[in-house]
């Protein structure tokens, strides 16, 4: 099997050797195949993005938000240098470890989970694809995931570091640090490679555009709103304390200005064909703004050659990245922060609690099969509660309902 050009025979190593079965697809096209037809990857489908999956027709779903991000970050890729089904594979992978309710799901078993090194999307799509998934098996019978090349792993891994006290954002938990040190394997310190930040920006520039989108189509906002200079201050400080903290509000006031200027931004929506069309336009161009820029920033620091892994940074010049950053705050404002929404991620977590709780009293009776034998072959309790946060963690939106229903009432 040929290498992908611009990569090594070290980038397409795998931790567990296997035999080729053809040489029509590259090691990095076999990676995509893996994560496409994954069961972590359609569990996503009914996982919440921002707004709770399953509600309303319209808005993305964790699956959706996930293949959007892998076209971005595929074209995006490309465009520099990088192979495109590489790049895919981060963008495909880089949300498998989301548990259900979203990052509100995330904190909660972070908290519950404090005592064996916590919990954290980004450690957990790593344990997803190198342990959890029923793929390959090492010559001693343990899984080995879905068995992805060094460099897809290392395009997948967004925090390249442990667990670090002040910081909520980690990349392996202490008993998946062997395969984190193998992928890592001549990196320079924690710094991620140009496929993981091209995956990274598209992530960005994905979720502020279409949660936007979201929020217009459903009605929790109305592009009537942002005609308000009181609204949009309070839009650009949301946009300084989450995301921005270094940005002086009066860039974060102009930044917001250039996206109303536009000829593209949205007049108004109804709900018709035409309004429609009109903020999918905005979307849609909106994406190519974002990302165009970043490609242009990028070849002009180091020209037009194919940059691949470690020869260069994505470079993203500071107004895109403000742009960026108020329309995320969007989401915040009217999504996250919605009356009755407080009362809502109150019950999620009581629910992820109470289930977690059962499922340690159960001693692994309520494990599910493929889980079951690691929960049995576990010598301390620590990693007895490690596979039931991997199963509590493996649930969707919907089931975790009925988990909780059958266990817990």
């Amino acid at each position: 099997m040929a290498t992908p050009t611009g990569y090594s025979e070290f980038d397409v190593a795998r931790p567990v050797t296997e035999p080729v079965k053809e040489t029509v697809r590259s090691a990095f096209a076999r990676d995509r195949a893996r994560v496409l037809h994954s069961s972590s990857l359609r569990r996503l489908a009914a996982k919440t993005q921002v707004q709770v999956a399953g509600i309303a027709d319209f808005p993305r779903t964790r699956l959706t938000h996930t293949l959007e991000v892998a076209q971005i970050a595929r074209e995006l890729g490309h465009a520099l240098g990088c192979d495109p089904d590489l790049v895919e594979v981060a963008g495909l992978a880089h949300d498998l470890g989301h548990p259900p309710f979203g990052h509100n799901g995330e904190d909660e078993l972070n908290r519950l989970a404090n005592s064996i090194g916590g919990f954290e999307g980004n450690a957990q799509t790593l344990r997803v694809v190198s342990r959890l998934e029923a793929k390959i098996f090492t010559p001693t019978g343990e899984s080995a995931g879905l068995n992805l090349t060094r460099a897809s792993l290392d395009a997948s891994c967004k925090y390249p570091w442990a667990r670090k006290e002040g910081n909520p954002k980690f990349g392996y938990y202490a008993d998946d640090s062997e395969v984190f040190h193998w992928l890592r394997e001549g990196a320079p310190g924690e710094r991620t490679c140009l496929e993981e930040q091209v995956m990274d920006w598209s992530d960005d520039v994905a979720y502020s555009v279409h949660d936007f989108e979201d929020a217009v189509h459903v009605a929790l906002v109305h592009i009537r709103e942002f005609d308000d200079p009181a609204t949009v201050n309070d839009l650009c400080q949301i946009a300084q304390e989450r995301y921005s903290p270094d940005t002086d509000i009066e860039q974060l006031r102009e930044a917001f200005a250039r996206i109303r200027q536009l000829e593209y931004w949205p007049v108004e929506f109804d709900g018709s064909m035409q309004s429609v069309a009109s903020l999918k336009r905005f979307t849609s161009y909106l994406i190519g703004r974002f990302c165009v820029t970043a490609q242009i920033a990028t070849q002009s620091q180091y020209g037009d050659k194919p940059l691949t892994r470690y020869q260069a940074e994505l470079v993203v010049p500071d107004e895109v990245r403000d742009e960026v950053s108020v329309m995320k705050a969007v989401a915040v404002k009217w999504v996250m922060n919605r009356p009755g929404a407080e009362a809502e991620y109150a019950k999620q977590r009581e629910i992820i609690a109470e289930l977690v709780h059962a499922l340690r009293l159960s001693d692994g009776h309520e494990i599910e099969r493929w889980l079951k034998p690691t929960f049995d072959s576990a010598t301390t309790d620590a990693e007895r509660f490690r596979v039931i946060i991997d199963q509590v963690a493996s649930l969707t939106d919907v089931s975790i309902a009925h988990w909780h229903t059958r266990l817990c009432r």
